[in-house]
């Protein structure tokens, strides 16, 4: 029998700022949606920050005061999960931990009704280990948001093994429902958009400690057309959330590149919700202030593990962060990750802030053409080391005069 779903009720799980943000999309696009979170006091925090949001929409003319209420009226908080069994769909969005997730979803699949389909907001877990707490593993999959879900515009959809065609296909309509770009993305550590971001941020450490600062990488990328750098970006997410992960996981925390993070945030330097991170912010502002503690820090700590510091220009920082990206990208597009360059793109300019007129970085490696992009990373595996050796696609496509888009 073929399966179809028709998705009119949800249920959110999980009421910190991504679930504040995903019950918006669902209630945006007109879904009713029943909202649980652990702590009653967060749920109450979380349903009067929505009603201020669609608030302020009216205010600025967005939407009309009959609109919001429309919205507003589509959410409610539930007690527990029982409250929530007859949902078409649930979606996950508690904290980054495996043994919880299943947990979740263990306690759901006992008692949702057996058409329902389950979601996951993970960034980066394994949507398999995660649908194998679950007799429906064919109705489980990620639906990864990004933050603020209700103003980004990306949603990467992250298909299990055992994900079934009609799951997939009601997840896509859910997406152009809540108006999002939706890219369909296989089962890997990070999905597209994080798997290709840890390559290129990892450079940028790289260089902070050979050389370099982070308003010069920062800038350089900008100028490049970045929305913005990786450590202004950094900076707007929180620095300690991948430093509270490692602590967490017990591991990764002595390799050199996270050191100079790890001395930001054991000084309390979180990043803009703290008035200081890579960079200061006074009082109220957003606007990143370059800080000479933190170059003073950042030399403090390179040459502390040992490294002699060098001049590092602006066509190495874009040759290092762009040429990790796609090297990345077409690793992906090689192993059945994503299905077209085109999604890849779509990814990094929907969700990463790539500049709209390079067209993303595959279209960009295409425009440079893949044999000088092969070129360029066998020069730089030459000076750097093995993690530079091209994708075998690469080396593929530049010997047949092809492109990524060709694929």
């Amino acid at each position: 029998m073929s399966q179809t779903y028709d998705i009119k009720t949800a249920a959110v799980i999980g009421a910190g700022t991504m679930g504040r943000g995903i019950v918006m999309c669902l209630a945006n696009a007109g879904v009713t949606v029943q909202w649980v979170d652990n702590n009653p006091q967060m749920l109450e925090q979380a349903l009067a920050s929505v009603a201020d949001t669609y608030a302020h929409n009216v205010r600025q003319g967005r939407i009309d005061q009959a609109e919001a209420d429309a919205r507003l009226a589509r959410v409610s908080a539930a007690a527990d999960y029982a409250a929530i069994r007859n949902v078409d769909l649930v979606i996950e969005a508690v904290y980054e931990n495996l043994e919880l997730k299943q947990k979740i979803f263990r306690e759901l699949d006992g008692l949702l009704k057996p058409e329902a389909l389950l979601a996951s907001n993970t960034s980066a877990l394994d949507i398999d280990a995660i649908a194998a707490a679950t007799k429906r593993p064919e109705q489980v999959l990620g639906l990864h948001f990004f933050s603020p879900a209700h103003i980004m515009k990306l949603l990467e959809i992250v298909r299990g093994a055992q994900t079934s065609p009609a799951a997939l296909q009601a997840a896509l309509a859910l997406g152009k429902r809540m108006g999002k770009v939706s890219v369909v993305s296989g089962n890997c550590h990070g999905f597209i958009g994080n798997r290709m971001l840890h390559p290129y941020v990892l450079e940028a450490r790289k260089m902070l400690l050979e050389g370099a600062y982070p308003q010069q990488i920062d800038a350089a990328l900008q100028g490049f057309g970045f929305a913005m750098g990786p450590f202004r970006m950094y900076d707007v997410v929180g620095i300690d959330l991948e430093w509270r992960a490692r602590e967490l996981a017990g591991k990764g925390q002595d390799a050199p590149q996270v050191q100079v993070d790890n001395r930001l945030c054991e000084m309390g330097r979180f990043g803009q919700k703290s008035g200081n991170g890579y960079y200061h912010y006074e009082p109220g502002s957003r606007q990143a202030e370059h800080d000479p503690q933190v170059d003073a820090l950042v030399l403090q700590v390179s040459e502390g593990l040992g490294f002699q510091r060098r001049e590092i220009g602006p066509e190495e920082i874009l040759e290092r962060c762009l040429l990790a990206l796609v090297n990345e990208g077409a690793k992906i597009l090689q192993e059945g990750i994503a299905e077209s360059a085109r999604d890849i793109d779509l990814v990094y300019l929907n969700g990463y802030g790539f500049p709209a007129d390079k067209g993303g970085p595959m279209a960009w490696a295409d425009q440079q053409g893949l044999a000088d992009i092969h070129q360029r990373l066998l020069a730089l595996q030459t000076r750097q080391g093995d993690q530079w050796k091209p994708a075998r696609l690469i080396g593929e496509l530049a010997a047949q005069g092809k492109g990524f888009a060709d694929r």
